[in-house]
């Protein structure tokens, strides 16, 4: 899946809260209708099967309630993509990223392979190839069908569900490479996989900003804290023997950059003056490293042309519009340039990040550079030389915002996010509004999700007439939703425990009808705008 993640620590928000976001885009050439649901533990299976990859799971038996944004369609699993738990962790898999060949040969994925009889194979006209075929099926690992439904209703914090997914991946290797958010209110992780079973994670900053598109993105990894107190890194637990074995330290940590001096028997200093003792050495008399640290981008990611294309351009628009730098971002002499491997995975800004920012962002198509596939003045020649962030193929932006001293919120918006807007629901429920439920095969403005993509089909063609309507469209339901929030958030903390669900299933049906009268209304005006501009329109009137 071709996605795009923003991940925002806690002192970075604008009231305190941590943030993961995510758009969800289908591959090209498809589309798929996602709708807002709730599983209870009873609906949660006690054997998960994938569809992909035929692995079978045997999952704990106290799985608590959480939020998914499934697939509306049967025929390709589940798909649960994002979502909240009961104990207020949330999780969003995935954004499939990319790896080099080096890490895949050396930790091959774990892909699924089905049994049949040998074949030929016919090309053209005259060679013939002959393909063997397996003398038994073999499951293959999970990917991103899975990750949700088989971490999410088992973790109390951000921490656990790091562990609990490395655990599966070590476990039942994975046939795709993934990017994977987990948060809590304290703590936003950020998880890679690397090849078939090893894995890297990251925890965000308290005070930072992560972008990603489509590539690994962890640009400095401590592997003796991932392997030891784990303040802010994990790792699988053979990683390091995983690196040297197969070369894959591209960086050469052999410590050549050590200075010794002339006592033989005793300390030593480093370049930066720091003394090493005989207790820095490990059995075989080699020099251990206490700052063993890696450029997990070098040494397990990849930097092919596509990517300078596809996914770093990307990143380099949300970190020009959150750093508080801008010229590092523009110009001839700017440090940083869409196409740059060494752009920051995380940043740091004066500026709080807002809802309205991570909606901005996550549908963005380059506004304001030459880059915008809709620019109408200027220097055209690199229009739509990027693939932006607001696509035609977004099928849904989930962003949970886990606040300190209220309710976790999921903020979903479906299709397109260039033509759309984004409304917050309430997650301790257990029953979602049917306007976001819904969702069928079925084209209907009964539902957010097909409303949506009519919606963004419309104003795409007359695109100059309708973007007014869009963005009157999106401040009003954003401009709504924050004054029901403050409305129902004062209800809820004035409610007990045993009170609180039900207030939460009562405003998010107030928030949803809310939210069709308003789309319903965009709907309208961009129709209108379309059909006026229809080829065989003609000026003269009957009348």
């Amino acid at each position: 899946m071709s996605c795009t993640t923003l991940l925002v620590g806690k002192n970075a928000s604008w009231n305190g809260s941590t943030m993961i976001a995510r758009n969800d885009d289908s591959g090209s050439g498809k589309f798929t209708p996602k709708k807002f649901t709730v599983v209870e533990p009873e609906d949660q299976p006690k054997v998960y099967e994938s569809t992909i990859s035929h692995v079978k799971i045997e999952l704990p038996d106290n799985p608590v309630r959480y939020t998914a944004m499934p697939n509306a369609l049967k025929g390709e699993g589940i798909w649960a993509a994002c979502g909240i738990n009961e104990y207020g962790v949330a999780m969003t898999a995935t954004e499939t990223i990319t790896s080099n060949p080096r890490v895949l040969g050396a930790d091959p994925l774990v892909e699924y392979q089905k049994k049949w009889e040998s074949e030929n194979l016919y090309f053209g006209t005259d060679s013939v190839i002959e393909e063997e075929g397996s003398d038994e099926e073999k499951a293959g690992g999970i990917g991103e069908e899975d990750l949700v439904v088989i971490t999410l209703p088992y973790v109390k914090t951000a921490r656990e569900g790091v562990r609990r997914l490395g655990a599966l991946h070590e476990k039942y290797g994975t046939y795709e490479e993934n990017g994977i958010g987990i948060s809590d209110k304290d703590e936003v992780w950020w998880f890679e996989s690397v090849g078939g079973h090893h894995w890297i994670a990251r925890k965000v900053d308290d005070d930072g900003i992560v972008v990603m598109p489509n590539q690994l993105g962890i640009d400095s990894l401590d592997i003796d804290d991932a392997l030891g107190d784990q303040e802010t890194n994990m790792c699988s637990p053979d990683l390091r023997e995983f690196i040297e074995k197969n070369h894959l330290d591209v960086e050469n940590h052999d410590y050549d950059d050590f200075d010794f001096d002339d006592d033989d028997d005793e300390d030593y200093e480093d370049d930066d003056d720091e003394e090493i003792s005989d207790d820095d050495y490990d059995d075989d008399g080699e020099l251990i490293d206490s700052d063993y640290v890696i450029n997990p981008r070098l040494v397990f990611g990849s930097h092919d042309d596509a990517d300078h294309v596809y996914n770093t351009p990307r990143a380099w628009f949300m970190l020009r519009y959150l750093d508080d730098d801008k010229s590092a971002y523009d110009g001839d002499d700017a440090d940083y340039k869409p196409e740059d491997d060494d752009l920051p995975w995380e940043i740091f800004s004066d500026r709080k990040v807002t809802p309205e920012d991570v909606k901005y962002l996550l549908s963005s198509h380059y506004q304001g550079t030459k880059y915008d596939p809709y620019l109408t003045y200027g220097d055209k020649s690199c229009a739509g030389a990027y693939r932006s962030i607001g696509i035609n193929r977004n099928d849904f932006l989930g962003f949970a915002e886990l606040r300190p001293d209220a309710e976790p919120l999921e903020w979903i918006a479906f299709g397109s996010n260039a033509f759309n807007t984004m409304a917050p629901f309430y997650t301790n429920v257990s029953k979602t509004p049917e306007y976001l439920s819904n969702t069928t095969g079925r084209v209907s403005t009964d539902n957010f999700y097909w409303s949506s993509r009519l919606l963004a089909g419309l104003s795409d063609a007359t695109y100059g007439k309708c973007l007014n309507v869009i963005e009157q469209y999106t401040d009003s339901v954003l401009s709504k939703s924050h004054a029901l929030l403050n409305k129902w958030d004062a209800e809820l903390a004035k409610a007990s425990d045993d009170k609180k669900q039900d207030l939460c299933e009562e405003a998010n049906e107030e928030i949803a009808d809310m939210l069709k009268k308003e789309t319903d209304k965009a709907l309208s005006k961009a129709l209108f705008f379309r059909s006026n501009d229809m080829s065989n329109s003609y000026a003269r009137s009957d009348h």
